[in-house]
């Protein structure tokens, strides 16, 4: 696992943010979690839960922050012109596998104003569009109404149930499993619906493998608010009315990458034919090795430089993948 190269920057919502946490929250966040009702909810929380504790889980916080293995930020709101500690939200991540484990909490005078699912559900997006994890978990008491409710509400659905040891309660207690995946989350793509015989819309997309002079091909990832929002795709887009693919193609790459190409620059390579639910997407893939400026993410993607035998690594929407190996094979 690397380490973060740039500082995390805050999550914002419509009324919070999610911030690392600093050394001076530390007596602010002991008044708010040193509560009962707060703590028996937490499995791994003591109560009374210490003054030095909080401290402690401010730097613990900050490390794993620095080295990706876990995200734990500060709830902040404001009253008036002051910035506020209203709770924590946490992901824990099992890089191995793809998944992460979350984790919130609200202080008790917070409740009831649905903060917990605005930030729940804001950093379970975050995650899946920016972190390589397939699925987010959470495991939740089930004496906990309020929790199973932004659990449902956020996108995650029930799939077990199971035990876990709640340190204040001193107890083994049964929990409910949540789960959420990218399609709970951000959906999937979507051009219309089946007509009364059954048959779906055709969608045409037209996408370009953009390759270097080192060999290596660009890739660009999903951002959040997008549909299969995290996934790593090959630049391009949906053909307008009435253009070619190759007249699409020069569009799309200068509205999200900010180059100029020439259509004879251009060379057909293969396509993807695939079903998805409610439409056919039909997507010619061109090669493309010559340009004019620097690709840069102009709708918030994240770009990537790939060489051709490590393309399989990046999670792709399902029409990409058979293009992988053909194009891997080529170059």
């Amino acid at each position: 696992m690397t380490s973060r190269t740039t500082p995390f920057a805050p999550l914002a919502t419509e009324r919070l943010s999610l911030r690392p946490y600093r050394a001076e929250d530390a007596a602010e966040l002991h008044r708010l979690i040193n509560d009962w009702e707060v703590c028996r909810s937490l499995a791994a929380v003591p109560y009374p839960y210490p003054r030095a504790l909080a401290d402690e889980w401010i730097a613990s916080a900050a490390t794993s922050l620095a080295d990706g293995s876990a995200y734990h930020l500060a709830i902040t709101g404001t009253e008036g012109e002051r910035e506020v500690i209203v709770g924590g939200v946490g992901l824990r991540v099992d890089a191995a596998a793809g998944t992460g484990r979350l984790g919130y909490w609200v202080g008790k005078r917070f409740w009831g104003h649905g903060v917990a699912a605005e930030a729940a559900g804001r950093l379970a997006r975050w995650a899946l569009a920016n972190l390589d994890l397939h699925t987010l978990e959470a495991n939740v008491a089930t004496d906990n109404a309020a929790s199973i409710a932004v659990l449902r509400k956020i996108g995650f659905s029930h799939v077990g149930r199971g035990t876990e040891h709640f340190r204040t309660r001193d107890a083994d207690l049964p929990v409910l499993r949540f789960a959420a995946s990218r399609e709970n989350l951000f959906g999937v793509p979507e051009a219309g619906e089946a007509d009364q015989a059954g048959s779906k819309p055709l969608l045409l997309v037209a996408a370009c493998a953009l390759v270097d002079i080192e060999g290596r091909v660009l890739l660009a990832r999903r951002p959040e608010g997008k549909k299969m929002a995290g996934l790593w795709e090959f630049p391009g887009g949906k053909l307008n009315q009435g253009e070619t693919p190759e007249v699409a193609l020069i569009r799309e790459l200068k509205e999200e990458l900010g180059i100029e190409v020439a259509g004879s620059c251009l060379a057909p390579f293969a396509f993807a034919s695939h079903g998805y639910a409610t439409f056919h997407l039909l997507m010619p893939l061109y090669l493309c090795r010559r340009w004019r400026g620097r690709p840069q993410g102009r709708e918030g993607q994240t770009l990537a430089w790939v060489r051709p035998d490590k393309l399989a690594e990046y999670p792709m929407p399902e029409a990409d993948r058979p293009l992988v190996p053909l194009l891997r094979d080529f170059l």
